[in-house]
């Protein structure tokens, strides 16, 4: 390289300071698994991502609120579905990192990712109950899927969560029998 280049290069260093993401924390928040009847999973697609990424509702946990509380809301606030039963809760969080591009522009650069406190919840609504047409929508569509098909439609980056979970709640994604 040229003088001049490198001299270029350094001052491009100085002005842009590179961000040590491994210091930043984890947005904390909940996932849910939201399982029909026939052990179906709720998944829907972001409005906001212009290729096509779904995922299940997840959402941040606001001061005061507990895990419980935020993913009731959070279903409410994505789905409008609110006659749906928490059924079980994995007892760990799970943790990704964004992206670069992703995370410096969700929440202004100041998270390295989420960390997810994740529930299986059984709807037993018809599906006519399902409004994802709510006051701040985050969905375009939605859809049901069988479990082992989750991560299969999950951006990249979210894959191995949706793994993991799948697996955690496997013996829930069965349909269930009444009678």
């Amino acid at each position: 390289m040229t003088l001049p280049l490198l001299h270029h290069l350094h001052r491009i260093q100085h002005l842009t300071p590179m961000i040590d993401t491994v210091s930043l924390p984890y947005r904390p928040c909940v996932g849910i698994m939201l399982l029909n009847r026939d052990g179906l999973v709720f998944v829907g697609q972001r409005l906001d991502m212009k290729e096509i990424a779904w995922q299940m509702p997840q959402g941040g946990i606001d001061p005061g609120e507990t895990p419980r509380q935020a993913a009731m809301r959070e279903l409410v606030e994505e789905t409008g579905i609110d006659n749906a039963d928490i059924i079980a809760e994995r007892d760990d969080w799970l943790s990704y990192d964004l992206p670069e591009p992703v995370r410096t522009k969700a929440w202004n650069g100041k998270y390295r990712g989420q960390t997810q406190k994740w529930f299986a919840m059984r709807f037993e609504g018809d599906d006519n109950a399902i409004n994802i047409q709510t006051e701040h929508p985050e969905f375009r569509v939605w859809k049901w899927l069988p479990a082992p098909q989750l991560a299969d439609e999950i951006v990249a980056f979210k894959q191995p969560i949706y793994r993991q979970v799948a697996i955690g709640f496997k013996d829930l994604t069965v349909p269930v029998k009444y009678g």
